[in-house]
């Protein structure tokens, strides 16, 4: 009877397990079905893209009006940050695919500053309309090299699981067909080097040039790099510390410095350039407690690390909360102008007042003595360039960067509409409006 019994249970396992073990087997297929149906709608929909954005593009070159060339380069940005979006979509985290990426947001880029201009006043120059030309046979051997890994994946029934497998084990042949195409595309694009994108964006293909030509003093050590670190972070010579140099593909030479902190998953992580031994980031990823001080002592401590370090007359342009985090930006001040490409960034533990986070790059790439321009309007000329609605609180002369990445002197107007705070820039020469920005919230506390 016992028997029968034992018997009975052990076959209603054996069954329950063979069932859980299906209905496992099922969802397991399920997702990996849903998975390959997103990337093949993500690939067949690049491609797509990639087919209108060439036939956008040479579209442009046929036209001569505003009217007309305006919304097709503005349809070209359109389609451009599409594609990006499809390519973010694709399992192709472990395939070196930036130079296309990087690309394609090149020709958005390109593409929106020259839309948003008044081209009857400024139309294409011979230079731009080369960039199109060069634009145009771009796009379309990038075109024909997908619509060729289009074209095998649908006859040989290939899958993109397949290339996610692939790319993530080291023992697997690289030699998957899909792989292969997107490794000549990115191949091709490496040569399209001889593109001009203009101004702004030139001067962003040289921000590591110009960071090197900037920085100032001999070229260090690691042990120099440790006591900089040591100094910066205030720093006994116990602490454990690591020191590594960037690899060539890196956008700046610089030693990499970790700091170990007392928890398990406490660091403290920071670069210094080689070249003058030169503090460029550092971030302490410790978990910050309960607030302790507010923004107003926080600022206070952000601007006396500052004065330690050796910034002189930083005035703080902008705070904000996250978590338990008070964030400042600070901004240099030449001739009572703020210059706002010389700015830095001081994170400060809400609990303890402690610095968490510095960010140096933008000021030690743009700092000099600078000879301003002289106005051609005056500030009551350039408040009537402001939306009436705007609460104006503060104003003050700035230096900023436009779009185009130069510089532009402008008045700034500080205020609010409803709820929110903005920043108005009004260029000093011209009286446009030169830039609008909102400021920033703190951040809210959700609580579980």
């Amino acid at each position: 009877m016992i028997r029968s019994i034992l018997i009975g249970l052990l076959a209603v396992a054996t069954v329950a397990t063979g069932y859980w073990g299906y209905t496992e087997h099922q969802e397991k297929n399920a997702i990996l079905t849903h998975s390959e149906n997103n990337y093949q709608r993500a690939f067949h929909q690049l491609t797509y893209r990639i087919d209108q954005l060439n036939e956008e593009i040479g579209s442009t070159l046929a036209m001569n009006s505003r009217r007309q060339l305006s919304p097709s380069l503005a349809e070209v940005w359109r389609i451009t940050s599409e594609a990006r979006g499809d390519v973010g979509q694709l399992p192709l985290a472990l395939l070196p695919f930036n130079k296309t990426e990087e690309f394609l947001s090149n020709i958005g880029d390109f593409s929106y500053r020259v839309a948003v201009r008044d081209l009857d006043k400024e139309p294409l120059s011979d230079e731009e309309m080369k960039t199109l030309k060069k634009l145009y046979k771009n796009s379309g051997e990038i075109k024909q090299e997908l619509r060729k890994v289009q074209s095998i994946a649908l006859e040989n029934n290939l899958r993109w699981m397949d290339v996610d497998l692939a790319l993530a084990s080291e023992k697997q042949p690289m030699d998957n067909t899909i792989i292969d195409g997107f490794q000549t595309v990115e191949k091709n694009v490496e040569g399209y080097t001889e593109v001009d994108w203009g101004p702004g964006k030139n001067n962003d293909l040289k921000k590591e040039e110009k960071l090197n030509k900037k920085l100032t003093g001999e070229k260090i050590s690691a042990n120099d790099a440790k006591d900089i670190a040591k100094r910066f972070l205030n720093l006994d010579s116990s602490a454990n510390m690591k020191v590594n140099a960037t690899n060539n593909d890196s956008e700046y030479a610089a030693y990499n410095v970790t700091v170990n902190g007392s928890g398990k998953d406490e660091a403290v992580y920071m670069d210094i350039s080689k070249k003058g031994g030169h503090p460029l980031w550092m971030l302490n990823n410790r978990n910050v407690a309960e607030n302790k001080i507010g923004l107003n002592d926080a600022s206070k401590r952000a601007a006396n690390y500052l004065k330690k370090h050796g910034f002189k007359n930083m005035v703080l342009t902008e705070s904000n909360q996250f978590d338990h985090v008070g964030v400042f930006t600070f901004v240099h001040s030449q001739d009572n102008i703020l210059v706002y490409p010389d700015s830095v960034i001081i994170k400060v533990a809400l609990d303890d007042g402690s610095i968490v986070g510095y960010e140096g790059m933008k000021y030690l790439s743009s700092h000099k003595e600078r000879k301003f321009p002289s106005e051609k309007i005056s500030i009551d000329e350039a408040r009537k360039s402001v939306n009436p609605n705007l609460k104006v609180q503060e104003e003050r002369m700035s230096l900023i960067e436009n779009e185009l990445k130069q510089e532009v002197l402008c008045y700034e107007f500080l205020g609010t509409m409803g709820d929110d705070t903005y920043r108005i820039f009004i260029n000093a020469s011209n009286g446009e409006e030169e830039k609008v920005e909102k400021l920033k919230e703190a951040e809210p506390l959700y609580s579980s």
